[in-house]
């Protein structure tokens, strides 16, 4: 295998096609490569056919299986940096290093916390002219964006979503029934913390989206990510960081308990269903 060699546009078509083609080499079956990494066998199906974003744990069980020197561990990188515009590379890398990821969403739910089909209809919606093929790889790249969150040691995310996000109708009924339902069962994880800004909280001190990244390990100082007309910045000027540390204070101060968020998302997501 060849880390020169040309990449199909999705990137988790990539990653599975690597999968197959090693399994081919060893003369391996699908049912012992589960076996050996510890995943059940439609799970190691689905990354093969690029239908399943694989974990790191996964990825770097397979470099031990097919001895493979960290071909997988690499590939899953970059399969998370392949569909990005250049300008957001930067972004994701802080993103994978950070110990702390503090996010404020006004009109619509983060990245990571996004469903295949959510993620779909927000790219189609943006590019009308894109193929198939685009918004596949754009999809592919914002979902490898959550292997920060089920690596063995991930960030504690806490996330603050405006009211908006539940009511604001992406891609229909149906996915927005899934959406809620999705980010309900990311709200039960021990390093996941959501909480709702609702409507009746008044004017919130911060009206735009940005994320706060802390980096506890490497000494690194916090950032601020911020967003508008399609280009983003990373600032780690530090009165920046610490007004947005105090805005992002003040909206979960505000905001409804991370059990009523609870509730909530569930009551909408029957909505959603009826």
């Amino acid at each position: 295998m060849s880390e020169g060699m040309e990449a199909p546009a999705n990137g988790l078509e990539w990653f599975g096609r690597e999968v197959a083609e090693a399994l081919r080499h060893k003369g391996a079956t699908q049912r012992q490569l589960a076996s050996f990494v510890g995943y059940k066998e439609p799970y190691v199906s689905k990354v093969k056919n690029g239908r399943q974003l694989p974990s790191p744990l996964f990825a770097e069980r397979c470099d031990a299986y097919f001895n493979t020197s960290g071909w997988f561990t690499r590939l899953l990188v970059r399969v998370g940096e392949q569909g990005h515009p250049e300008w957001f590379i930067p972004y994701v890398r802080l993103e994978e290093k950070a110990t702390q990821v503090q996010d404020f969403s006004p009109i619509l739910v983060m990245g990571p916390l996004q469903t295949p089909e959510y993620a779909e209809a927000l790219f189609r919606a943006a590019h009308p002219r894109a193929g198939d093929a685009q918004i596949r790889e754009k999809v592919g790249a914002r979902l490898a964006r959550r292997a920060v969150l089920e690596r063995p040691d991930p960030p504690l995310l806490w996330v603050v979503l405006d009211e908006a996000c539940l009511w604001r109708e992406v891609g229909g009924r149906e996915v927005m029934h899934q959406q809620l339902e999705h980010l309900v069962k990311d709200s039960e994880d021990a390093n996941v913390t959501l909480q709702v800004l609702p409507f009746d909280s008044g004017a919130p001190p911060a009206a735009d989206a940005f994320t706060l990244l802390v980096f506890d390990q490497d000494g690194s100082s916090p950032v601020v990510y911020t967003e508008a007309m399609g280009l983003g910045r990373v600032v780690d000027s530090p009165s920046v960081v610490a007004c947005g540390a105090a805005w992002f204070e003040r909206l979960r101060a505000d905001a409804l308990s991370p059990e009523k968020t609870r509730s909530l998302l569930r009551d909408r997501a029957k909505e959603y269903a009826r």
